[in-house]
């Protein structure tokens, strides 16, 4: 892997379910460029991608670990069937069926990820939401597997994880896109959205019980980051057409990656076109990256 590029290159990672697999794609691009992340953040599946590329891993070898996990549809409910409440006050309690999310990583993530943020190679920070205090809370250090636990903690699917007392759900609630948390000294901040937009119903007009839940966290998110966007934007934001798709089709994940493909070459232009505009030209022959005098 590429050493830590100058200029200073901050990428985040955004929260949008099974659509962020396509986050591989600005992996693979990195790595086409040569360049390497100085710092990451991420939300919800932002922040499993982004542990896994702060591991030390390769995009395409990211790539390889979401195929594999996915391939036999049959392995996977096996797993899923594993994790299943069993008692009944916990398959009852609520009125649904959640799963607990370091339960889930454990059985998905590589065996020899690293167990806290220091061990990573790459700064990461992650984000939640305290669901008492209705805020955001960011994550950059102690145990890594319990912080991307409570960052993925989407309600509908999984418990809520608590971390030093707090109680912490899904951070897609309160920053779907976090650019913002990434270090101050970053020359160039990459952002990826892959929240889109609710999943439009072939055969019918209106949507069912579960996309009106899905759909309308989508269009809170949504209108979380364009807010964001308002005050400060990111020098390349990367937008993958990812609408078609549902934030639990993991078992598409091949169809999600085949269809989003061209993102690759996007992330590739736009960074050579930021670096270009800041004049810190990319040498073609290497790939390395110079700061213009």
């Amino acid at each position: 892997m590429p050493a830590p590029s100058s200029p200073r290159i901050g990428l985040a990672l955004g929260g949008g379910g099974a659509r962020g697999l396509a986050h591989v794609h600005v992996l693979e691009a990195l790595d086409d460029l040569g360049l390497k992340a100085a710092a990451v953040t991420g939300t919800s599946i932002g922040s499993i991608v982004g542990a896994g590329y702060c591991a030390g891993l390769s995009g395409a070898e990211v790539r390889e670990i979401v195929l594999d996990a996915f391939r036999r549809p049959g392995d996977v409910w096996a797993k899923m069937w594993q994790l299943r409440p069993k008692r009944i006050a916990d398959l009852l309690g609520g009125g649904l069926v959640q799963f607990d999310p370091e339960t889930v990583l454990g059985m998905f993530l590589p065996p020899d990820l690293p167990a806290t943020f220091a061990d990573l190679e790459i700064p990461l920070a992650v984000v939640a939401a305290d669901f008492y205090r209705c805020t955001e809370v960011e994550i950059a250090s102690g145990p890594l597997r319990p912080a991307i636990a409570a960052s993925i903690a989407l309600p509908i699917v999984f418990k809520p994880v608590e971390i030093g007392g707090i109680a912490m759900i899904d951070g897609g609630v309160v920053n779907p896109l976090p650019f913002d948390k990434l270090p101050a000294d970053m020359d160039l901040v990459v952002a990826v959205d892959v929240v889109g937009g609710p999943v439009r119903p072939s055969a019918r007009s209106y949507p069912n019980a579960r996309e009106s839940i899905f759909g309308a966290s989508q269009i809170l998110m949504q209108t979380v980051i364009a807010e964001k966007l308002k005050s400060r934007t990111p020098d390349v934001l990367v937008r993958p057409p990812v609408d078609i798709f549902g934030v639990l089709d993991f078992l598409k994940a091949n169809a999600i990656l085949k269809s989003t493909a061209p993102v690759r070459d996007e992330v590739k232009r736009k960074i050579e076109a930021a670096l270009e505009h800041r004049q810190l030209p990319m040498l073609p022959e290497t790939g390395a990256v110079t700061v213009a005098p």
